[in-house]
């Protein structure tokens, strides 16, 4: 597989966890040096200050607009963080420069995009998957890939589903068809790892969503793009439809 560039949104629980992190960005750059992705372009999540951000709104109710632009803020302090930790990332918020430049790896930081052009709805239904999904749309590409935590979307047999259209998606969860984790909110992540408003985005751009785990210990990013065997990949694939 080679592709000339490609999104990848690196969610919270692999920016939390510096083995989680360093295993993902080391994977990303020997796709890189392989030139499997002539560009690849990293999206930060907001991490653990969004989720402090969202405990706030419910204490306090600060309101879902300033919360929205409280946790796109968490996305470039995260994004300056894998800057200054990985050198050869180049760091960047102008949208019109991903178009056009040549640099291996790039990381964009939204929030002055997104004050100047967002359109998407302002309430915690969206999160750094749809923001992420939302910039791949902008930039004309047919997909985007969300790194976790998880293999991807697990059914209640706890296997992985390794492709389904969002009717699909939407049909197993009205229907109790997906994973029962809840025991906390983390687990529940894993259960239902996609916001809700990354489906819209999904049937109106046509736009694929591709989950990988860049957990430490496994190379399931890498094995996604090099390996020739189908059978050798770990994902989930949501598709328009």
């Amino acid at each position: 597989m080679n592709l000339e560039k490609a999104v990848f949104k690196i969610g919270g629980s692999i920016l939390d966890n510096t083995h989680s992190l360093n295993n993902t960005i080391s994977q990303l750059n020997q796709i890189s040096q392989k030139k499997l992705i002539n560009h690849i372009i990293i999206i930060p999540g907001g991490g653990l200050y969004a989720n402090f951000i969202r405990s706030l709104d419910r204490e306090l109710q600060i309101g879902s607009e300033m919360a929205h632009w409280m946790a796109i803020y968490a996305m470039d302090y995260n994004g300056k963080k894998i800057g200054k930790q990985y050198s050869f990332i180049n760091l960047t918020d102008n949208l019109e420069i991903l178009r056009t430049n040549e640099t291996k790896i790039s990381l964009f930081l939204p929030l002055k995009h997104l004050r100047a052009y967002n359109r998407l709805p302002k309430s915690w239904d969206v999160t750094s998957d749809s923001i992420a999904l939302s910039i791949a749309q902008e930039l004309n590409l047919n997909q985007c890939f969300l790194i976790k935590n998880v293999d991807g979307i697990i059914d209640h047999h706890n296997e992985v589903i390794q492709k389904l259209s969002t009717t699909n998606y939407t049909q197993l969860k009205k229907t109790g068809k997906l994973a029962k984790i809840h025991s906390n909110e983390n687990e529940i992540k894993k259960s239902k790892p996609i916001d809700e408003y990354t489906l819209e985005i999904i049937n109106t751009s046509k736009i694929s969503c591709i989950l990988l785990n860049g957990a430490p210990n496994k190379s399931k990013i890498y094995d996604y793009f090099a390996s020739p065997n189908e059978s050798d990949k770990t994902y989930t694939k949501i598709s328009f439809k």
